[in-house]
């Protein structure tokens, strides 16, 4: 049986998108306002899973989430790659000459701004979301009345897709994380990914040494992204996602840094990643 999902966001939304890629097209998704929502929500067991965006290939790391990650006790145990396609999408029978109206995120409308800038009478309206966006011109029936949104709340508000993809980066990529209570999250065979937390002493050269380790067994250090250590002014946790060939060579790292950190957090050990 599949576990209902936390997501951020609402009905139609990319989290939504990237859901569907992980655990299949008929996962039941709870919708949250926020990302620390999507936290309490798996913590607390009212969803057996959670997926969260932690970065973006052109904005960059949500750095708010990997805090929230840390601090929660939850285990990370895949992954999403999903590529953000931006469409625009108005009431059935709604041509591009009928237009006159914008609503979405705003992100989302500076992603589609080549395209949108182009019809210098459309009035450009921001909102919280794509998805809900989509969801308001269905509910509201207005003709003229588009929204910038991903083809998950096109099928799902039965609007048409009036033009596709009219993002200027052809190439922009969110990954997300799949999150589990410990004993929620499932076993994964001959994993080549893991993502940890550690911090060192703040002495010259103690990042270095940690990172010299990793390289003399072959791993390739995906991220490394500092975060700000509570109480320890200019000092920082480490969040660092490692790729290997064999699960025998993350051991053998974490027995050799183990040594010259002051604290290491294994947040889960999962298979890399695919791009959808």
């Amino acid at each position: 049986m599949l576990p209902t999902v936390a997501i951020q966001g609402f009905e139609g939304s990319f989290h939504q998108i990237a859901a569907r890629h992980y655990f299949g097209p008929e996962t039941l998704t709870a919708p949250c306002a926020t990302f620390s929502e999507v936290v309490r929500q798996v913590a607390s067991g009212s969803t057996g899973a959670g997926l969260m965006a932690i970065e973006n290939s052109i904005a960059g790391s949500i750095l708010p989430n990997y805090t929230l990650l840390r601090k929660s006790g939850l285990r990370v145990m895949g992954e999403v790659y999903l590529r953000i396609r931006q469409h625009l999408m108005a009431l059935p029978g709604q041509q591009l000459s009928d237009i006159r109206e914008v609503h979405s995120h705003p992100m989302a409308l500076l992603q589609c701004a080549d395209f949108l800038n182009q019809y210098h009478h459309w009035q450009l309206v921001e909102s919280e979301d794509t998805a809900l966006s989509a969801q308001r011109v269905r509910e509201q029936g207005r003709p003229g009345v588009a929204a910038v949104a991903g083809r998950l709340a096109a099928e799902l508000f039965d609007l048409e897709v009036v033009a596709e993809d009219i993002h200027a980066e052809k190439k922009n990529y969110t990954r997300f994380l799949v999150v589990a209570r410990p004993e929620n999250a499932l076993e994964v065979e001959r994993p080549n990914k893991a993502s940890l937390y550690f911090h060192t002493n703040h002495t010259q050269g103690s990042l270095a040494r940690v990172l010299v380790r990793i390289a003399d067994l072959g791993i390739n250090l995906s991220k490394l992204q500092s975060c700000p250590k509570p109480g320890s002014t200019w000092h920082y946790y480490f969040h660092a996602d490692l790729e290997f060939d064999e699960p025998e060579q993350l051991q053998a790292a974490l027995r050799d840094i183990t040594p010259v950190t002051d604290g290491l957090e294994v947040l889960g050990m999962y298979h890399k990643g695919t791009t959808h």
